[in-house]
């Protein structure tokens, strides 16, 4: 019964405990995709809150991309499927607007990037590892012809990246992956020469890294992975550090 499901809000903090209340519902599986959270009047009594503060609870738990607020006679609080999208706008922004430092940036994806190639060397299939030599094949096109193709092989690079996290089999850090290289081009474009040094030193650590995971050699497809990031990420700190002194 819906009027289980919720309980009188503390008073010394009503909105976040009305927050709190809607998504633990929700989070638990108490209500399903689809089904209708309880009218204002009736959440409003099971909460023992005002209207005002239910409604504004309501447009937060909406903004998490948890519930759809429709209006009309039929209308009310309905609760949306689970999507990685709200995330991914969030950490977009953060990417998109340089809200978090290199520094910082850097220390992620090493991590993360670690982790993925190493998931990829251990769980690779023959498919995969065509699919992956294709991909290097198409860099190294680009590399031989030089500084004018680091654009394209940059976006090639990305594809790599990408098809790495692909191969861990893991989609969360699929996500995570496509996510930071759908929006970290701002920070190539201001922070990466694109000269003929960066050019080379990217594309032979792609191929060691590409060789390694195909080879099914885990950790040290984790330690190039994670030492190409970190020595990109230096050479673009280097560069914001040129253009502040």
């Amino acid at each position: 019964m819906t009027t289980e499901m919720f309980r009188k809000a503390r008073q010394n903090r009503v909105f976040q405990d009305v927050v709190k209340q809607i998504e633990d519902v929700i989070l638990d599986g108490k209500l399903m995709t689809g089904e209708k959270l309880p009218s204002e009047r009736e959440l409003g009594e099971l909460l023992g809150t005002s209207r005002g503060t239910l409604r504004e609870a309501l447009r937060i738990v909406e903004q998490k991309g948890l519930i759809e607020i429709k209006l009309g006679v039929n209308g009310g609080a309905v609760v949306k499927e689970t999507s990685s999208e709200q995330m991914s706008e969030t950490l977009a922004l953060l990417i998109r607007t340089q809200s978090v430092s290199l520094e910082h940036l850097a220390e992620f994806r090493q991590g993360v990037e670690g982790s993925v190639a190493s998931l990829a060397a251990e769980r690779i299939t023959t498919e995969e590892i065509k699919e992956l030599r294709t991909l290097l094949q198409k860099a190294r096109q680009y590399y031989e012809q030089g500084t004018s193709q680091w654009k394209p092989f940059v976006k090639v690079d990305e594809q790599i990246h990408m098809a790495l996290a692909r191969i861990s089999h893991n989609p969360i850090y699929g996500f995570i992956i496509e996510t930071i290289h759908d929006n970290i081009q701002r920070y190539y474009d201001k922070y990466l020469s694109g000269g003929a040094e960066e050019l080379e030193e990217n594309y032979r650590d792609l191929q060691q890294i590409v060789d390694a995971v195909c080879g099914r050699k885990v950790t040290e497809a984790g330690d190039l992975a994670r030492e190409h990031v970190r020595k990109f990420s230096l050479y673009m700190d280097r560069k914001a550090r040129q253009k502040t002194g």
